[in-house]
């Protein structure tokens, strides 16, 4: 394939995916963008580490099922040996979202739907979102990545997330307490969030004396496999939430793929609301349906943590809760894969507290 010269403004990506219709369709998509170019393709794993090594790509995407070396292998061997950005490509099965799960932990900085390949009008939106996206993870590139080359550097063995080992819960820093009644807490992420939340929510203690929900952009089934992953490593009880669930200490209830996450408060007793509206809204599920049902039937004992992505999803809801005297939490710049949804909520002047993604547990902790 002959390759057009780049500009310098230019974001360089390379497709390594075993389906020449995949590939042609993803060039299509992402070289909408003026200021993205595709320098090269690749039919397999094995292909694609050569071309990171050979090409050095701002950004690679990988499919995971491929001949000869599949996806998970190559990603390995390019964050062990190139550290690049890498979005996997994932199809929406259980399996697919097992095997994606496993790639953000590897070191993968986020994933495209195989459907999101597709030219179609009613993903206009988000393939905008996502070429924005990329173009903001590739600006972050060094930062990113230098955690890799420097493990590569003293050839130290660890995997790619803030919780190193399942089972093994890391140390939080203590912070001194503080007095502000909290009776329920939300968190919102999105790209870089099942990391993240790995991060947080492995550091919590078992006797957390309240409850958690959590709005993760994910698509259906994926948002499944994170709540089993997350409640194998944890010391609290994770699953995926489903309409009618109660709100109790202990327990993270993750908003389904597809669906807001709400909750409804009746006398002390609150439960956990399922549902398609608004339908309108361009998450499903809405970080800032969560926190304006959190705002509305907690006030001021309600808390948000708005953790990594793209856009400023988060930042009505944490406004709302604000207004009612709740705490906010936002993640740091430099530990976000995107720092978009934290900066939106940061500068709006709305965040209580700033925190590196180790530290989040505990400033949340601090409040009990």
């Amino acid at each position: 394939m002959a390759i057009a010269p780049t500009t310098p403004q230019q974001v360089t990506v390379l497709i390594v995916d075993d389906s020449a219709f995949m590939r042609k369709a993803l060039q299509m998509m992402l070289e909408s963008d003026p200021n993205i170019k595709v320098i090269g393709q690749a039919r397999d794993g094995e292909e694609g580490v050569e071309k990171v090594r050979r090409l050095k790509p701002d950004l690679v995407t990988m499919d995971i099922e491929m001949p000869r070396m599949d996806g998970l292998t190559a990603l390995k061997e390019i964050m062990a040996h190139n550290p690049t950005p890498v979005m996997m490509i994932s199809s929406l099965t259980s399996e697919g979202a097992k095997a994606t799960l496993d790639a953000l932990e590897l070191g993968a900085v986020d994933f495209i739907p195989k459907e999101m390949s597709y030219v179609s009008l009613n993903i206009v939106k988000i393939k905008e979102e996502l070429l924005a996206k990329i173009k903001d993870i590739v600006k972050r590139k060094s930062l990113l990545m230098a955690k890799y080359r420097l493990k590569n550097k003293i050839g130290m063995v660890r995997t790619a997330t803030p919780t190193a080992t399942p089972g093994v819960i890391t140390p939080t820093p203590v912070i001194r307490k503080r007095s502000h009644q909290i009776n329920l807490v939300a968190i919102g992420s999105s790209t870089g969030g099942p990391p993240a939340l790995q991060s947080v929510i492995t550091k919590l203690p078992r006797n957390f004396p309240v409850g958690i929900v959590v709005a993760q952009h994910m698509p259906p089934k994926f948002t499944a496999s994170l709540a089993e992953r997350l409640n194998g490593l944890s010391q609290l009880q994770v699953k995926e939430a489903v309409d009618g669930d109660r709100v109790e200490a202990g327990v993270v209830l993750i908003a389904p793929g597809g669906k807001h996450i709400l909750v409804r408060k009746h006398g002390a007793i609150a439960h956990a609301v399922i549902t398609d509206e608004p339908k309108a809204a361009l998450y499903h599920p809405c970080v800032d349906v969560m926190m304006n049902s959190v705002a509305e039937h907690y006030n001021s004992s309600g808390m948000g943590v708005i953790l990594t992505g793209m856009g400023n999803n988060g930042m009505i809801g944490s406004r709302l809760l604000k207004s009612k005297g709740g705490i906010v939490i936002a993640q740091n710049e430099e530990t976000c894969i995107v720092y978009g949804m934290p900066r939106a909520v940061i500068e709006a002047q709305l965040a209580d507290h700033i925190a590196p993604i180790e530290s989040v547990a505990a400033e949340i902790t601090s409040y009990f």
